[in-house]
């Protein structure tokens, strides 16, 4: 490579470089300046501006977060403020005490059956008597089988189907087992439920409704899916 010292570009690349270096320290005196006299005309409240920006941002942040647990503390309470309302309605149009509508509305809900629907199914099977037994064996608010229950609960006996809560998940799990298995056909399910899957599949498969009544009863003016998701 070519030695350019002490030619023409040689001198004009030094003469460049003092005129940029005379540039900095002029800018760099004029931003000293001009940060002086800011100082001077804010006073320090002013000149701590960055740091309560920062501090503004941190508190905002902390408020943020504050109404984000206040509005879930807010939705949760709207739900369950929905959920006495609609216990305290069926325990109205049934007569019967609020803890048994919450025992069958929770327990629904859980089982993935609609509580209208397993209200109506207690009423007619047991008009909410939770020791109520059948002449053929079936046991409890759901008048559920002994023999049936243990499909869904092991070693179910008969006494442990007296218990609210025991008969209502089998007899929901039931239900909705049946509503399933017949592609959300809800009036063929309870005619299953009623009488049994022998009778109900005799008559269809002879072309007979297999309708005894039972289903128009437990579904009259409901209009449901029968199942929640």
């Amino acid at each position: 490579m070519r030695n350019l010292r002490g030619t023409y570009v040689h001198r004009g690349d030094a003469q460049r470089r003092r005129t940029q270096l005379k540039r900095a320290a002029l800018f760099a005196s004029f931003c000293g300046a001009l940060g002086m006299a800011w100082d001077a005309r804010t006073g320090p409240e002013e000149a701590s501006a960055a740091p309560s920006f920062l501090a503004t941002r941190a508190e905002f942040k902390k408020m943020r977060s504050e109404l984000d647990a206040t509005r879930g503390e807010l939705d949760l309470a709207h739900m369950q403020l929905e959920r006495w309302n609609k216990i305290y309605n069926f325990s109205t149009r049934y007569r019967i005490s609020a803890d048994l509508a919450a025992s069958i509305y929770d327990i629904a809900m859980a089982e993935g059956i609609e509580p209208e629907l397993g209200f109506r199914l207690v009423r007619v099977e047991s008009e909410f008597k939770e020791r109520a037994t059948s002449r053929v064996g079936a046991v409890g608010l759901t008048q559920v089988m002994p023999a049936t229950a243990k499909y869904f609960v092991k070693n179910a006996s008969r006494e442990a189907l007296y218990d609210r809560d025991t008969n209502l998940r089998v007899g929901f799990r039931y239900l909705r087992t049946l509503i399933r298995e017949y592609k959300g056909n809800v009036k063929i399910a309870l005619l299953v439920y009623n009488r049994g899957p022998q009778a109900v599949e005799t008559l269809r498969d002879l072309g007979i409704d297999p309708s005894n009544g039972y289903d128009r009863v437990v579904t009259k003016g409901y209009s449901g899916r029968g199942t929640v998701d």
